[in-house]
């Protein structure tokens, strides 16, 4: 008997939610786009895609997201931040705006907008050695990078200077560039296996 697919949900009040959902359901897994409470019922693991986190974070209050996805995620319930979602995952950011909602849940610092505006986004291919020996092509667009892991923390993957562009801290994921334009799914396979970890 096959695994069931697991049921990702995908935070949709902004950013690019379908390419994710997508890219999910090429790898074997049911993608939800999440806009309501309700929508977080039965999900397995959760993404919180690029876009404006400080838009973001006020959507997820002024729909009653907020809370429950911050239970959601105390509860270990897998969760994967992509750019602004890792703004919005971190317990520290340099320059968030005052009273910004974030659900603070990983244990790292980040910096928003580390690599300037839009006009200077760049791609570069990164070692990544938990998706294998090949490189993975990244595309970083008005992209935070993390400045400081605590305990607990794992780097996943760095710039050739150093900067830490991904990490993973039990069953929460962050990355700083956007996995879902890459055509590579090998991200939301590893995130998967995450999922598969807790709930097979």
């Amino acid at each position: 008997m096959s695994n069931p697919k697991p049921h990702i949900g995908v935070l949709a009040l902004q950013g690019d939610f379908e390419a994710h959902i997508k890219m999910l359901e090429d790898v074997g897994a049911h993608g939800i786009a999440i806009r309501l409470p309700r929508h977080l019922d039965t999900i397995d693991g959760i993404i919180i895609p690029g876009g404006e986190s400080t838009t973001i974070g006020k959507l997820m209050v002024e729909y009653g997201l907020h809370d429950i996805l911050l239970r959601k995620i105390q509860e270990g319930v897998p969760v994967w931040g992509t750019c602004a979602g890792l703004i919005l995952l971190s317990k520290e950011t340099d320059n968030a705006l005052l009273g910004q909602p974030l659900l603070a849940s990983m244990n790292i610092r980040v910096r928003r907008n580390a690599f300037g505006s839009q006009r200077e986004s760049f791609e570069t291919d990164l070692k990544v050695p938990v998706l294998g020996e090949a490189p993975f092509h990244a595309f970083f667009i008005r992209g935070p990078l993390v400045e400081r892991v605590g305990a607990g923390v794992e780097v996943l993957a760095t710039l050739d200077n150093g900067t830490i562009v991904a990490v993973r801290e039990g069953t929460m994921l962050g990355t700083a560039f956007h996995p879902e334009v890459a055509g590579d799914p090998r991200f939301h396979d590893y995130f998967l296996r995450i999922v598969r970890s807790v709930t097979l």
